[in-house]
């Protein structure tokens, strides 16, 4: 029997052996790093280092907090944000919109899942707004221009908040006000994120730790791990390899009459977001998973649901394709093989 084949690294992927490593020499250091006394200092230190190191490796020269992953600090900067209005494009993680309130303003998106530009002026000349703005979409791999959205935003003197969970440690981390990122999807443990932000501020603090704006005793342990796992820098120097390797993959999809969802638009590599005319999302899922491969048809936030794909049907795709689509995401190691065994069970919709 084949071993099984995970291609859902965006929902979460294996903890690298480097954050391993460095989860299992932190064990060690169980004291809280907030107190003052010899075994909290050694703590408080370590917990420094991996600061520091997360700052070096993705190039953020301003605050970082630490939280339990990347929708916590979503929801930090979402609900405390000082400025009185909300916004979010239309094809942003769930918790985004639930995290800035019914009042937030919806952006939509064109056919490729980009941000309608001129409606974003429009939802901006009513005044400074926080705008959440993705860098790259978790269904679909499309890359938001961020520079040009955050041009805008600044010129209004409002701010931007980008959720960067699918691409801290892949590509480039953009600029912005606030930026989110998640531990498990750059190969660190689950329950670990962090909130960069350019001016604290900003923020309406609540006390406790992480320099006031977060209350709880911070996971060391995860925390060394994530930023074991942001140093590897293992998903950015697989990039290229695969680039190559989803273009093979969404061709032979494309020749069975799959579709490609966002193929127009910039994408990661990582993810390859595709509808397959012959079996709905819900179907497959179970006939890929008896046949040993793990997929998703959409966020594992809310993929349970088994419903059509929320992002595409905001992209204004239709339910012949939110009803047949499947997420496939790739990891550091996912090879060739990989692609040929998905591949040969996708044949079996076409």
């Amino acid at each position: 029997m084949s071993a099984r084949l995970y291609l859902d690294h965006a929902a979460a992927t294996p903890l690298h052996p480097e954050a391993r490593d460095a989860m299992w020499e932190a064990f060690d250091c169980w004291a809280n790093p907030n107190s003052p006394y010899a075994e909290a200092r050694r703590c408080n230190a370590l917990m420094e280092k991996a600061r520091s190191t997360i700052a070096a490796t993705l190039g953020w020269e301003h605050d970082i907090l630490f939280t339990s992953g990347a929708s916590e600090a979503i929801v930090m900067a979402a609900r405390r944000a000082r400025i009185e209005s909300r916004a979010h494009s239309a094809t942003e993680h769930d918790v985004v919109p639930h995290g800035m309130g019914e009042q937030s303003i919806r952006i939509p998106v064109d056919a490729s899942g980009i941000v309608d530009m001129a409606a974003l002026d429009e939802v901006l000349e009513e005044g400074p707004a926080l705008v959440a703005i993705q860098q790259v979409n978790n269904e679909t791999g499309v890359i938001q221009p961020v520079a040009e959205i955050y041009e805008k935003v600044r010129a209004r003197g409002s701010l931007l908040l980008c959720d960067a969970a699918q691409g801290a440690g892949k590509i480039d981390l953009p600029e912005a006000d606030f930026i989110t990122v998640s531990g498990h999807k750059l190969g660190g443990p689950a329950g670990v994120g962090a909130l960069l932000a350019k001016d604290l501020t900003q923020i309406e603090p609540v006390g406790g730790q992480e320099k006031g704006y977060r209350r709880g005793t911070q996971n060391v342990p995860a925390i060394c791990g994530f930023a074991a796992a942001v140093e590897a820098e293992r998903f950015r120097k697989a990039m290229p390899r695969l680039k190559e390797l989803r273009q093979a993959f969404e061709n032979t999809v494309e020749e069975m009459g799959g579709t490609i969802v966002g193929k127009d638009a910039p994408r990661i590599p990582t993810i390859g977001g595709i509808a397959m005319p012959g079996a709905t999302s819900a179907s497959m899922l179970v006939q890929l998973d008896l046949a040993g491969i793990s997929v998703s048809s959409g966020s594992a936030c809310s993929s349970g649901a088994m419903k059509g794909s929320r992002v595409v049907a905001a992209m204004g795709l239709g339910e012949d394709i939110a009803n047949h689509f499947l997420r496939v995401s790739f990891g550091p190691e996912t090879d060739e093989g990989d692609i040929e065994r998905m591949v040969g069970e996708l044949q079996k919709f076409a």
